[in-house]
Order: structure tokens, then sequence, then C-alpha cells
């Protein structure tokens, strides 16, 4: 049996700058821009893998929350703390460098780790926390 990650979710809290950041400077393609209201949903991927995709949404939709809920997650959004992703690229080195270069806040320069990767971190415009390891 073989199971994929088909598609997963994290929250922008600027549909621009998240679509403008997954596009031009990680290099991912447009799959959809979805509006309802006020509200956009962007789905983006890989250009090679097709069968992989990140849905960026607005966060706390959910009409069954209250307001001190939406009020928690809009800040743990600003830190960092509600939602994270994993990448992994051949091109790490490159990549660290597009990414600093667009001015993104980096969690952690390119290092290799005691379990035996080398990775970097940084925060997209939502301020979810992304990690790239080498391939």
């Amino acid at each position: 049996m073989k199971i994929n990650i088909h598609v997963t979710f994290l929250p922008h809290t600027d549909a621009e700058s998240s679509l403008t950041f997954y596009r031009d400077v990680l290099g991912f393609e447009l799959r959809n821009d979805v509006g309802y209201g006020d509200m956009r949903w962007l789905t983006v991927g890989p250009e090679n893998q097709p069968e992989t995709s990140i849905v960026l949404g607005p966060p706390a939709v959910d009409p069954g929350l209250t307001d001190d809920e939406r009020r928690v997650i809009a800040e743990l959004i600003a830190k960092g703390s509600y939602a994270s992703i994993v990448f992994a690229t051949d091109e790490l080195e490159p990549l660290f460098a597009r990414v600093e270069a667009a001015g993104t806040e980096i969690l952690q320069e390119p290092m290799d780790q005691d379990w035996g990767t080398r990775d970097f971190a940084f925060r997209d415009p939502a301020g979810n926390t992304v990690r790239v390891q080498q391939l």
C-alpha cells in the first residue's frame, strides 16, 4: 500500500503576500484561487508534483469558533506556533539564498542536525514555521 500526502492546509493572513511568496520565492504554481465574500483560498504546489497541494486559507473561519478561540488562533499564528510544514529539496543552499534574499524572517540558517539531516527554517508571510531539509 502506498499513502501520499495529497493536500495540506496552512493559514494565511494576507492572500496576496502568501501567493507572492509561495509562487515567486519558492517557485510553486498557483492551481486554484477561490474567493467567498472577503475570504480567499489559494491552492499552490510544486510544478513537478501535481498530486501534492497546499491550500493557503483564511484562519479561524469555522462558524463554530467563539471570538475568544479566534483571538487565540490569531495570537498563535503571530507567534509562529499555529502551523508548520517541512519541505525537502536537493538544492538546499540555493533555496536558502532565494528565501533570505526575499527578506524572509530566518529562524535557522542551514546547518547539520544531530539526527543526520541538513536543514534551515524560516517563517512564511503569515508566520507559519517552514523547515526545508536537504534530500
